[in-house]
């Protein structure tokens, strides 16, 4: 994971293209990048992304029931948006789309 750069700002930066994302699919993404694989790893990441949205740089704008087990089932699936200040964030942290 040496020379990556820190996950939550990996996290805003799949974000900024403006599109929408499941937790799971943005979990997934920076599991397979940054080789981490454990359910303790995941849920770290999911709660990365649960941090960016209280701090106002993501946007919660849909939930479903996990009823298929893709992230974990029984759970609460969201999908977020970045907002404007996330953007903002994301640019004074020099991050681009990629």
């Amino acid at each position: 994971m040496s020379g990556k750069r820190p996950i939550k700002f990996k996290i805003l930066e799949l974000f900024l293209d403006g599109k929408e994302y499941w937790n799971y699919e943005i979990v997934q993404k920076i599991q397979e990048e940054y080789g981490m694989r454990s359910d303790f790893q995941r849920d770290s990441i999911n709660f990365d992304i649960i941090e960016l949205a209280s701090g106002g740089m993501l946007k919660d704008v849909e939930q479903k029931v996990d009823d298929n087990g893709i992230y974990k089932k029984g759970f609460l699936l969201h999908k977020y948006k970045i907002t404007d200040f996330g953007i903002q964030r994301g640019s004074d942290a020099c991050l681009r789309y990629v």
